[in-house]
Order: C-alpha cells, then sequence, then structure tokens
C-alpha cells in the first residue's frame, strides 16, 4: 500500500505513471496446490498450456484486481489492463539459449516475445488522469495468450510511450558486485562487462536486459531500487542520491 501512495503522490504531482507488474509468488503457490513444479530457464518460466492457463488466474484475476483495488484505495484512479485487451501487446514465442550448450536454442512453451505494442489505450487512459495497470500477457496472431516476463514488458512499453524513466522495482538493493556492493551508476559497457563475468545471472538477467534496452532505445534513464525501502519510489524519483541503481546509455 506504502508503493500505491507514492505512485498517487506522483500523479499529483504531474508525473504520468504507467504501472507494469509480475506475481511470480503468487503463480508459484498456485501451481504448487495443482501439484506443478516451477521451472525457469535463463530466468523465464517454463509455460506448458495449463501452466499459462494458471499465469492467466492468478496476474489477470488476482494480483492484477488487488493493485487497481490499493491504487483506488490510496486515492488514485487505476484502471486494469493485460495485453489482450484492444490486442495492445502482440507476441510470438520465445526461443531462449540453453544454459548447457552454447547456440543451442530451447522452446519453454508458451512464453511470449514482443513484437509490437501499441499506445492508443494507454495514452487513452492516461489523457483521461487514469494509471493503467497492467499485466504480462501477449496474444498472438492466433489469439494464443503468451507469459512474458514483466521487467521486458515494463521496458518495451516504457520505449513505445518514450518515457523519461524506467523504474523497476524489486527485491534487492539493486546491482550489486560480486561482493555484495551496490552499483549505483551504471553505463551500458560497464553493464555488459557484468554479464560477461557473470555477475549478473538468474532472474536479474531479463530485468537488468530490460534497463539496458529501455536506454538504448530512448528512455534517459532506468533505475533498479528496492521496494521494501519506504518511499523507494519518491526518494529515486524526486533525490539526486536516490536508492537503487541507475543505468544511463553512456
Amino acid at each position: 500500500l506504502a508503493v500505491m501512495n507514492d505512485l498517487v503522490t506522483l500523479t499529483l504531482l504531474g508525473v504520468r505513471v504507467v504501472l507494469v507488474h509480475g506475481g511470480g509468488p503468487a503463480i508459484n503457490d498456485m501451481l504448487k496446490k495443482v501439484g506443478k513444479e516451477s521451472r525457469f530457464v535463463q530466468g523465464m518460466r517454463v509455460t506448458d498450456q495449463e501452466t499459462m492457463d494458471i499465469v492467466e488466474m492468478v496476474l489477470v484475476g488476482k494480483v492484477n484486481k488487488e493493485i487497481v483495488g490499493l491504487i483506488n484505495q490510496a486515492g488514485g484512479k487505476a484502471v486494469g489492463l493485460n495485453g489482450q485487451d484492444g490486442g495492445f501487446i502482440r507476441a510470438k514465442k520465445m526461443m531462449v539459449e540453453s544454459e548447457t550448450e552454447k547456440g543451442k536454442l530451447l522452446d519453454i512453451g508458451f512464453v511470449g516475445d514482443i513484437y509490437n505494442i501499441d499506445p492508443t489505450l494507454i495514452h487513452h487512459l492516461d489523457a483521461a488522469d487514469f494509471i493503467p495497470v497492467v499485466a504480462p500477457i501477449g496474444v498472438g496472431e492466433d489469439g494464443q495468450a503468451y507469459n512474458i516476463n514483466a521487467d521486458l514488458v515494463a521496458s518495451e512499453l516504457a520505449q513505445t510511450l518514450k518515457a523519461e524513466k524506467l523504474v523497476l522495482m524489486t527485491n534487492t538493493p539493486g546491482v550489486l558486485d560480486k561482493s555484495g556492493k551496490l552499483l549505483t551508476g551504471l553505463t551500458y559497457q560497464e553493464i555488459n562487462a557484468l554479464f560477461d563475468d557473470g555477475t549478473i545471472s538468474g532472474g536479474m538477467k531479463p530485468k537488468i536486459q530490460g534497463a539496458l534496452d529501455a536506454v538504448q532505445h530512448g528512455v534517459k534513464t532506468s533505475h533498479i531500487i528496492d521496494g521494501r525501502v519506504e518511499h523507494a519510489l519518491l526518494l529515486e524519483i524526486l533525490t539526486s542520491e536516490g536508492v537503487g541503481t541507475m543505468i544511463r546509455a553512456e
């Protein structure tokens, strides 16, 4: 609820906000209840059709509605969306590189790779002072729903909207070096070096890659912050010191 209050405060200050959310822990819990194991490759959830049905149920039917309710409770005006609404997030099957065999591509099911975002719906909501809350599900040409990493949706949407900032909230202080020290400011070249030496791995890879892609394609800065810190969003956006890692193009 504290984060939602921060979002509402930003809108009152004239900042136009779009929120993209994930829901990994809630999906894991539901899969466990039905006896399915959660598996990941390169930070991406392996998603067969049964898993996709559960992902939709949890993200759209539960998490999205809860976030919308919290923002409205905090005094904002939120509207829940997913990429199937108006077909505004178009996706195709994503193939990922094997973690054990270099160059080998793996089919991990209905995991989506975005190829087009139509921002019309977001623009209409922004113009009416609503806060769009987007669940990271896309739709294929055949109507198939795709599970898309939330950080990648946020990155692509920020690029499409020509956003000033992309802020990714997580449960770590930001990007850490191998000794656990917070790296507060990083360039494109420095991030690539951290990929190459294995400092950035696992579930952080899509998050950092999304932040990197954004600043390479017009977003001025990407920020990775710890959502557990009180008022982290306001501190990162409205103060010069910030609380996490800021990534810039150069």
